[in-house]
């Protein structure tokens, strides 16, 4: 038995002493690397007073009052538009517009204003970029400022958790901008 008790302490203090020989180092952190597809934009134009180029990858679907849903599934996202006719009211359309962005301001860490304009087919507007754990990661409105309201709206369908969907929301706030850039009234 005090030959078994030997080997097994020589065992362990061989172990202890050659186990240890380079300092640990903790791991780099590492991003999570997600990249999409060039978007590959179509035409659109329906019933409604107003037309656009999407991203082909979106599915689109109309609803009723030419409100549209731009359905990512892959991205578990969409983009929620909706169509609202001026009748002397434009100046309500804009502040439901400003404040409906503005109501993310209590989850959002910050919220970007851009300012957007076309002279040549009367589209003025705002994009919202919001930051943060948000409920919407992106808002838009745009009007030629006497007949036509569009808005829109940017949703995950995911609790929002800012660096997990921060990819696929800079990939969208691209084709919000696309549509903006695209839209012709009618």
């Amino acid at each position: 038995m005090p030959l078994l008790r030997n080997a097994s302490l020589i065992f362990i203090t061989l172990l202890f002493l050659t186990g240890c020989g380079e300092e640990p180092l903790p791991k780099p952190r590492a991003m999570l690397r997600l990249s999409y597809p060039e978007a590959n934009m179509s035409g659109w134009q329906g019933d409604c007073p107003y037309g656009f180029e999407y991203n082909s990858r979106a599915e689109l679907e109309v609803g009723p009052g030419c409100a549209l849903t731009l359905d990512y599934p892959g991205m578990k996202g969409a983009i929620y538009i909706t169509y609202k006719k001026v009748e002397e009211n434009l100046q309500s359309l804009l502040t439901d517009a400003q404040k409906l962005s503005y109501e993310h301001v209590v989850k959002a860490d910050n919220i970007l204003e851009q300012p957007f304009v076309n002279k040549d087919e009367r589209v003025y507007g705002m994009f919202y970029e919001v930051r943060g754990n948000a409920a919407s990661q992106a808002q838009f409105y745009v009007t030629d400022s006497t007949d036509h309201f569009v808005t829109g709206s940017l949703y995950f369908y995911a609790k929002p958790n800012y660096d997990s969907i921060y990819p696929a929301a800079v990939y969208l706030q691209k084709d919000i901008r696309k549509i903006m850039e695209t839209l012709k009234w009618q």
